[in-house]
């Protein structure tokens, strides 16, 4: 059966079953015969430039949480939060836990979402099973403030982890494709019955379902016997990550962090997507809907299968422009609507009043036919009709993730 959880999330759902075994004993971990680091030297979250001791709970190795969830070891860091493989002693299993910043806008963004979409009946879809799931949530109360955190099952490495391990560094074809049906899926569900934006899809935020358990307990065991490197910073420790083995049986792709996720809305306005993955309705700071999420997979579908990125946005000395990513986009795209341009007022700063360019930016001599440099003939050309559904400037004229799932380059052997 299920409960609802008594946290920060009521409507997140944790199984319990009918006999409960006796909860797990707390583990042993050392607490010497580990390598000090330099405390001058910064490491992981330290090297953010927005970091400040305050704004991260200070997480310990063999520390438990909730008189249930005990810390095994630091899996990694993110812009708005630790990550720590942990033991539900009550459950007898190993789960993830995310510990966010203090009063992290993200955490509570993420939570929501979460929130909502364990509030939603079970439904008979596949994406629905290729989304990471919340098992629970609760927070940390301590004199510097509240931390959210979030409970899930634990996942391998990000898609980004697995594409840099390859020698070409980039997916064959047919892995490529096996990917997009996964996370196209997973997105027809976000959009069609949960109403979600993802807003955020990136490789990192893509990971492997694990199929082999043994890389759970061998972390753990590694952990025991030859602890986590760490720094003192004055009252804290700070720990140096440990990677999960590798393993060749790989599970599914999943979908995962709704930090900057939206739902409840039919569009919305800000800032969202990393910079090179950028809609061209939020570069021209518009109204944005789901299609920001399809016009993400067709840049991360380049950078999956072609060596280097589509865009770079950046300047001559390597600092984000907007009028770079403008005229790297008309390259590709050709110039954009006029009626698109006369709704933006940033567009004026690019575009004349009939949506031609007049910036001092030379439009790159560049083409999808130039760039594509691993398929030929036709199934080129198919590869190419497939991004161009999805990389228009109109977000009304890309196709929507039910309708990619059926495209002809995606369903050929």
């Amino acid at each position: 059966m299920f409960r609802l959880s008594s946290r920060l999330s009521r409507q997140l759902l944790t199984w319990r079953p009918w006999a409960q075994r006796p909860a797990s004993p707390v583990r042993e971990f050392s607490q010497s015969n580990f390598s000090l680091l330099n405390p001058a030297e910064k490491l992981e979250e330290e090297t953010l430039s927005w970091y400040s001791p305050s704004d991260f709970y200070p997480v310990k190795i063999g520390e438990v949480f909730q008189s249930r969830y005990q810390v095994i070891g630091k899996l990694g860091y993110g812009g708005y939060s630790t990550v720590w493989l942990c033991r539900d002693l009550q459950q007898h299993a190993y789960v993830t836990l995310k510990v966010f910043e203090r009063n992290s806008e993200e955490g509570q963004r993420e939570t929501e979402a979460y929130s909502h979409l364990n509030s939603l009946s079970i439904a008979d879809h596949a994406g629905a099973r290729l989304i990471r799931k919340a098992l629970d949530s609760f927070q940390i109360t301590s004199t510097e403030g509240n931390f959210r955190c979030l409970v899930h099952p634990p996942l391998g490495m990000s898609l980004y982890d697995f594409r840099t391990q390859l020698r070409a560094k980039v997916l064959p074809e047919k892995i490529v494709k096996l990917t997009l049906v996964h996370l196209l899926l997973a997105l027809d569900y976000l959009h069609t019955e949960a109403g979600i934006i993802h807003a955020d899809i990136q490789e990192r935020n893509i990971m492997m379902a694990i199929e082999d358990n043994s890389i759970l307990s061998d972390f753990e065991e590694e952990e025991k016997s030859n602890p986590s490197s760490r720094k003192i910073a004055g009252d804290r420790v700070i720990y140096a990550s440990r990677k999960l083995k590798k393993t060749k049986q790989h599970g599914r792709p999943t979908l995962c962090d709704f930090g900057q996720a939206r739902f409840g809305a039919q569009t919305y306005s800000g800032d969202i997507q990393p910079y090179i993955y950028r809609a061209p309705e939020v570069l021209l700071r518009m109204p944005w809907n789901e299609k920001v999420d399809i016009w993400n997979v067709g840049v991360l579908t380049w950078d999956l299968f072609q060596q280097g990125h589509l865009f770079y946005a950046r300047d001559p000395d390597k600092k984000p422009s907007d009028g770079h990513h403008l005229a790297e986009m008309i390259a590709i795209m050709g110039s954009p609507p006029k009626e698109m341009m006369q709704n933006s007022v940033y567009a004026a700063d690019f575009f004349d009043s009939e949506g031609q360019w007049k910036g001092t930016i030379d439009i790159p001599p560049v083409s999808f036919e130039k760039l594509e440099g691993n398929l030929d003939g036709e199934s080129q050309q198919l590869f190419l009709h497939f991004l161009r559904k999805m990389l228009t400037w109109n977000p009304e004229e890309r196709a929507s993730a039910r309708e990619l799932l059926d495209d002809p380059w995606l369903r050929s052997p």
